[in-house]
């Protein structure tokens, strides 16, 4: 004789369970953020400064260099603001000298086009929705 057994209620953590999907997880991929400008990318689209143990600021292309990273973005106005306030100083906790910031600036020049130039014609207050 044959009995049919019906299964006990499921518990809880089985049925609110989410199913996990089949297949590989998306890549994870480091945020940074520009110290000049405060916007938030992947970290390969930004630029590394790091300061070195013996107190140098250098570029870190490879983004792994031993010493505390600052990040700026690939345009020259971030660099030139980033130097300009002080903010690469304070990222880095170091002061960091005229003869450098002058190298620091180069390398921006050189390595950078210009920014583009911006729209300063069409700045009233019509242009942001508002009338007079």
């Amino acid at each position: 004789m044959m009995m049919n057994v019906e299964p006990g209620p499921k518990a809880a953590s089985e049925t609110n369970r989410p199913r996990r999907q089949k297949g590989q997880r998306p890549k994870h991929v480091p945020q940074r953020t520009c110290v000049a400008c405060r916007t938030s990318d992947a970290k390969r689209s930004y630029v590394r400064l790091v300061r070195t143990a013996d107190g140098l600021v250098n570029v870190d292309p490879t983004g792994k260099q031993n010493g505390r990273g600052a990040y700026l973005c690939r345009t020259r106005a971030c660099w030139q603001r980033g130097l300009d306030n002080r903010a690469l100083d304070r990222a880095l906790k170091i002061e960091i000298d005229d003869e450098r910031r002058a190298e620091l600036r180069e390398y921006a020049r050189s390595h950078f086009p210009p920014d583009a130039p911006t729209d300063t014609s069409n700045t009233s207050n019509e242009s942001h929705g508002q009338t007079r």
